[in-house]
C-alpha cells in the first residue's frame, strides 16, 4: 500500500482530493467523508483511538490502546511511517507478530520508533500488549 509517500505525491497534484485521500486512508468514516464533500471543505482530522472508542477493552488490548494506539492506529505517525515498508501498517491487524518480537522491538527501539523504557511501560504491560499482538489480526473498530 505504500501510501505515505503516494499520499503526499496525490495531495500535491490534486489539492483537496489529495487531502481526501489522506484522510480516508486515515480512517474518516464514509458519512465525515460525505459531509465534508457537501461542504466544499477539507475533511477534519480523524479522532485519535482512546479507550473511550473501546469502552470494553481489557488486559493487552487495553494496554495497547493506552500506550501504542497514539502511534499505532489508522492515523498516527508509527502507522504512516510502516506503511512506506509493509501492506499491513496496522499492528492489530497482522497475523505475524510474535510476543517476544513486540517486546524486543519497544523496549529497544526499531526503526523511527524510539526505545520504550521500563519507567513508561513495565516488562508485565508489555509482554501483555505482546500477547495480545500476537494473537492477531484483530478487526478492531475505533
Amino acid at each position: 500500500m505504500k501510501r505515505i509517500g503516494l499520499i503526499a505525491g496525490a495531495m500535491a497534484l490534486a489539492g483537496c482530493a489529495g487531502v481526501a485521500l489522506a484522510q480516508s486512508a486515515a480512517g474518516i468514516d464514509d458519512e465525515t467523508e460525505a459531509a465534508a464533500e457537501r461542504q466544499g471543505g477539507p475533511l477534519p482530522m480523524p479522532q485519535p483511538v482512546t479507550m473511550a472508542q473501546r469502552p470494553n477493552a481489557t488486559g493487552g488490548e487495553a494496554l495497547y490502546v493506552e500506550y501504542c494506539a497514539m502511534c499505532h492506529t489508522a492515523n498516527g505517525m508509527g502507522t504512516g511511517l510502516l506503511a512506506r515498508r509493509r501492506d499491513d501498517a496496522l499492528l492489530e491487524e497482522r497475523g505475524d507478530l510474535a510476543a517476544a518480537f513486540v517486546v524486543v522491538a519497544a523496549r529497544n527501539g526499531i526503526g523511527n520508533m524510539p526505545a520504550i523504557p521500563r519507567g513508561e511501560v513495565s516488562d508485565a504491560d508489555l509482554q501483555a500488549i505482546g500477547e495480545y499482538l500476537a494473537a492477531g489480526p484483530h478487526e478492531v473498530t475505533p
